[in-house]
């Protein structure tokens, strides 16, 4: 496995005020991470999602050297993060959306130039790694531009940029879709699927935008209160928690009766039906099957309820 995790813990010191004094303040342990295990394999792209202080952002630092964990053992490509930083940052890119790796003043470029420097990269692999980010990410207007003066989908897209200048096999995403139109959130989705594909970069990425989860990654693992709660692939999380399914037809001849085994007509007009069932009590196929002995069916299509309403079941389901 590249990434591996062992009972990972992290624990963080709040001083909180205590009511009716002005100076003193009591030391509280907060939990962060409590022994999360999961191992990652070359090459995945993985969505690692939960509510606002679960640990996502915790479990990258740790990942990518910048925090060592208080109990465990983390394992990045046979390296311990924290332990060799300086080896480790040039195998890793990562992207916080609420941080920036852009010096605020000066055009774009000047940055790139100064983390070209900083990883040490070859003049002329850096050059044509350059102008390939620049064209996969629409970067040429932007780069002679101060990091001030763009816009959050410009910044984001450079963001991207810089944390792949140096290559690296795997890229650490934290939210970094956060605030984008939905042009800048396509253009970002696309380009990380192609690196994918192109060079077998390994990707986690956290985010609250299902739309990022359901576009880039198959297996999702979800953290709650510290602990991993579920590991496996979206479709499960779909057949599971998805609900009610939405099917519509159009057909040429024949009749719907006013009931259907399995189903309820919500809408029904000539040539035209929609109809709600439950896939948990009856499939697809035997609707359809029922349907074609009652009408020459046209067009069928079945539309899934929306991944938010899935993932809000699910974090209902685990107290979340």
């Amino acid at each position: 496995m590249l990434i591996t995790l062992e009972n990972i813990g992290k624990d963080y010191v709040v001083h909180r005020k205590l009511p009716g004094h002005v100076l003193k303040r009591e030391r509280t342990l907060v939990r962060a991470l409590g022994e999360v295990s999961f191992s990652i394999d070359r090459g995945e792209i993985v969505g690692y999602i939960g509510p606002n202080g679960a640990g996502k952002s915790t479990t990258i630092k740790i990942m990518s050297g910048i925090l060592t964990p208080d109990r465990g053992l983390c394992r990045v490509d046979g390296r311990i993060p924290h332990k060799v930083r300086k080896e480790h940052v040039r195998h890793i890119g990562v992207v916080f959306g609420q941080r920036s790796s852009l010096w605020w003043d000066v055009p774009v470029i000047d940055s790139f130039n100064l983390l070209r420097d900083i990883y040490g990269v070859d003049k002329e692999r850096y050059g044509r790694t350059l102008r390939r980010l620049s064209e996969m990410l629409d970067l040429g207007p932007l780069l002679r531009t101060p990091a001030r003066q763009l816009s959050l989908g410009q910044r984001m897209r450079c963001e991207v940029a810089a944390a792949l200048l140096h290559e690296p096999d795997i890229l650490f995403l934290d939210e970094p879709t956060i605030g984008l139109d939905a042009v800048s959130k396509l253009a970002v989705r696309d380009f990380i699927l192609e690196i994918n594909r192109e060079r077998g970069v390994t990707v986690l990425l956290t985010t609250h935008d299902m739309h990022d989860i359901e576009a880039l990654a198959k297996r999702v693992m979800l953290l709650g209160k510290g602990a991993l709660l579920y590991d496996g692939s979206l479709e499960a999380i779909r057949e599971r928690y998805a609900g009610e399914k939405q099917l519509s037809l159009r057909y040429a001849r024949g009749r719907l009766p006013d009931r259907l085994e399995g189903a309820q007509i919500v809408q029904a007009d000539i040539g035209h039906a929609t109809l709600r069932f439950d896939p948990s009590k009856t499939s697809a196929q035997r609707l359809f099957a029922q349907l074609s002995q009652l009408v020459e069916l046209r067009d069928v299509s079945i539309q899934e309820a929306p991944l938010e309403t899935v993932m809000a079941t699910l974090y209902k389901e685990m107290g979340l």
